[in-house]
């Protein structure tokens, strides 16, 4: 997950040739598309997760308590044959998501809404629909982003959680490193945590979550395909990690968390050791991840209820 530096875009941008070449036109004919799902948010999955990131396995888990907050990633998962996945470990495009031709692919951010809690056990729906297609212009080439919007309620229909996710595509080539200068860092008294993933870390939530994205497990083809100099630490991991600090921080001001963003700045890398920050501010909560260097790699904002 990472964020990019955009070129200001000149008076015949709609119509230069790497959108030509993109067609635009064919891609966002995926817009509006829709599939859905059903899943049981099962005790056993949940508790997984937990040893997987050193979460207190106590009374907190158990059937008909609440998921911790983006631990819904874990179920809904899209178990595909080996044969109908690309070089990159992901399904291959052109079903539910536009057929994208540029090569790399990652999470770039995304927004959750917190509706209702999710009980541990219940059987749940997802609808998931393709929001937008969009093209821009970055400092590392083309870039495409693909949001899905995925909403998860209860068989009876009752909304439970609604979230946008910002997939991006872009074009080969090597990503720049996190800066140290990114923002002001945590606050005194803000609420931290820190954990350095392990490569067991990396596997198991990339089992988890029927993760295949190779640039998680294999060191050849981070090097040698994506250009990361070792295994890229989950986006998605970082933003739960995120998240459920700030829950931590919203239960120790006698509050719950309403809503949640988040966005990549850097990616962070097997054998960097994270530093999770959260702190309140006003109605929200601001959060963080960082490298042990102070580089920024993660930011998120809370909104408690």
């Amino acid at each position: 997950m990472f964020t990019v530096e955009l070129e200001r875009p000149g008076p015949d941008a709609g119509r230069n040739a790497a959108q030509e070449e993109l067609d635009l036109s064919v891609l966002r004919a995926w817009v509006g598309r829709t599939k859905q799902d059903e899943d049981t948010l099962t005790l056993r999955q949940a508790r997984l997760m937990a040893a997987t990131i050193d979460y207190p396995q106590s009374a907190q888990l158990c059937d008909g308590a609440p998921l911790p907050p983006l631990w819904h990633w874990i179920y809904f998962l899209e178990a595909l044959p080996e044969r109908e996945l690309g070089r990159d470990g992901h399904p291959e495009r052109g079903s539910f998501l536009p057929p994208v031709p540029l090569p790399n692919r990652m999470r770039a951010g995304g927004r959750i809404e917190f509706l209702a809690p999710l009980p541990i056990g219940a059987r749940v729906r997802r609808i998931s629909r393709i929001q937008s297609v969009e093209h821009k212009r970055g400092r590392t080439g083309d870039l495409v982003f693909v949001t899905v919007e995925n909403v998860i309620e209860s068989l009876a229909g009752e909304r439970l959680l609604r979230e946008e996710n910002d997939i991006v595509y872009r074009s080969a080539g090597r990503l720049s490193s996190p800066s140290r200068q990114d923002g002001d860092g945590a606050p005194p008294g803000a609420l931290t945590h820190t954990l350095k993933p392990s490569s067991t870390t990396l596997f198991r939530y990339s089992a988890l979550t029927f993760n295949g994205h190779r640039i998680h497990y294999d060191a050849d083809y981070c090097r040698q395909v994506e250009g990361y100099s070792a295994q890229v630490i989950h986006g998605p991991l970082n933003a739960t990690l995120m998240a459920g600090l700030a829950a931590s921080c919203a239960v120790s001001l006698g509050r719950s968390l309403r809503d949640f963003a988040y966005r990549g700045l850097a990616p962070a890398l097997l054998g960097d050791t994270m530093r999770y920050a959260a702190w309140p501010q006003d109605d929200s909560i601001c959060v963080e991840a960082r490298l042990a260097s102070g580089a920024l790699c993660m930011r998120g904002e809370a909104k408690m209820a």
